[in-house]
């Protein structure tokens, strides 16, 4: 297998994906051809991936997926081959959840201990000096099947203070592969939910070609790339689960957005294709589809012109009618009677649920979910269980429809949002959840 590291820090907000991002911008400038890779459930990361690395990213999820799985994402081909393999971690390195899924908590260390991949440590140093050095060790040091080959130092102040930090790391032989000043300037965005898609970042390329031209500047590339490492062995055959359809009208739009690249590639590889429209242009599915999916997204921020735009509207309806229409997070409450926007604004949706929801008085819904279905759903039969992760900000006012599933946190306790289903009157069945379909739970 090719050789892989991963990008990790002792918390969010330390500037992983700053480096991620520059790294990829850097090394593909240089002609490497690199996979990157994201720990988590996350949507946003892999667009940014894909745009610095020029191939697509997919996640790897240690709680929703098994080894097997996460084995074969990491070992996927593409059109090009591949000669280095980096991953993003996700908020702390040993950050989960307290019970164990499929593989482990979902921390970024399980992925790594799986993989054999050393972890190269984002240390951000504001306020710090050679503290930052006794963060490092106890990193370092937490786990015996984790290694951490090395680390890069962001937001340093001045000469002075890189200094005394690099004193730190030498008194622990932990080697500094980088240094990022504070005054690099390449931050990203954020904006609703704290997110910000890449394909809504102006001027990205500009964005990630400064990124590559930082990181080339202020990190040898050559030791980065030489702590790479794999794993010894071999892990069990995989075998994705088939594609919800042959014919797959998904809505793909700046309101609809947010689906799991490698539940797409697993569709494609099952002889699926995928059909595109766009809600906020006012299309509708494709009629020759046999399955209509409306991933998560941001429908309230867009509520008003999807409630005006009837080709779309009507369109779903009377889809539903005779075929599967399938709604996650966004997706679901688009499906619904209404939404109610940040304002107070109530918008009419595709009225296919009773459900209204509503982001008037915001509150976090978040975390891994587990669903076993009472009803089926395009692709699994009732009574498959099922992973997956919730993340919205919105409360439920009605949910009146047969419930979907069975849903539990991580820690097994039940929780409201169990999704609805309704079967139409010639046949059609429309099923929604508000969480986000990882992967068929084995355990």
């Amino acid at each position: 297998m090719t050789p892989g590291l991963v990008i990790a820090a002792a918390s969010s907000g330390t500037g992983k994906t700053t480096l991620m991002l520059g790294l990829l911008a850097a090394l593909r400038a240089r002609g490497v051809a690199v996979q990157p890779l994201k720990c988590g459930p996350d949507y946003i990361d892999p667009a940014f991936h894909a745009a610095a690395a020029g191939r697509s990213s997919v996640n790897l999820d240690a709680w929703a997926m098994t080894p097997a799985q996460i084995a074969a994402l990491a070992a996927r081909t593409t059109d090009f081959p591949v000669d280095l393999i980096v991953t993003e971690g996700s908020m702390g390195l040993f950050d989960g959840v307290a019970v164990p899924g499929e593989t482990g908590t979902g921390a970024s260390a399980d992925i790594a201990a799986l993989m054999g991949w050393p972890v190269i440590l984002v240390i951000d140093a504001s306020g710090q000096a050679q503290t930052a050095a006794a963060v490092a060790l106890g990193l370092a040091q937490f786990r015996a099947d984790v290694t951490v080959a090395g680390v890069v130092l962001n937001k340093i102040a001045s000469p002075r203070h890189e200094a005394l930090v690099r004193r730190g790391f030498e008194s622990i032989g932990l080697p500094v592969l980088g240094v990022l000043p504070r005054a690099a300037g390449i931050e990203l965005p954020s904006r609703h939910l704290g997110l910000v898609q890449a394909e809504e970042t102006g001027e990205l390329e500009r964005l990630l070609s400064h990124a590559g031209e930082i990181v080339a500047e202020h990190c040898d590339l050559d030791a980065i790339m030489g702590c790479a490492n794999t794993q010894e062995g071999s892990f069990a055959p995989y075998r994705p689960a088939p594609p919800p359809g042959q014919r797959i009208a998904l809505a793909r739009d700046a309101a609809f957005s947010f689906v799991y690249p490698h539940l797409m590639e697993a569709w494609r590889a099952g002889g699926a294709s995928i059909l595109p429209f766009s809600p906020l242009a006012d299309e509708a599915p494709d009629p020759s589809a046999d399955v209509c999916w409306l991933p998560g997204g941001y429908p309230e921020l867009h509520a008003g012109r999807l409630s005006g735009n009837r080709n779309f509207v009507e369109g779903v309806r009377n889809f539903a009618q005779t075929r599967p229409v399938h709604g996650e997070c966004g997706g679901y409450m688009a499906l619904g009677a209404g939404i109610v926007d940040a304002e107070g604004q109530r918008h009419e949706m595709l009225g296919l649920f009773g459900l209204e929801t509503s982001f008037a008085k915001r509150k976090m819904h978040l975390g891994y979910r587990r669903a076993d279905l009472m009803s089926p759903m395009p692709g699994f039969a009732t009574g498959h269980a099922l992973r997956g992760h919730e993340f919205h900000y919105a409360n439920i006012l009605s949910q009146p429809d047969a419930p979907l599933a069975r849903v539990v946190d991580p820690n097994g306790a039940e929780v409201p949002e169990t999704g609805s289903v309704r079967v139409m009157p010639e046949g059609g069945r429309v099923t929604g959840t508000f969480f986000h379909l990882i992967a068929e739970a084995t355990c």
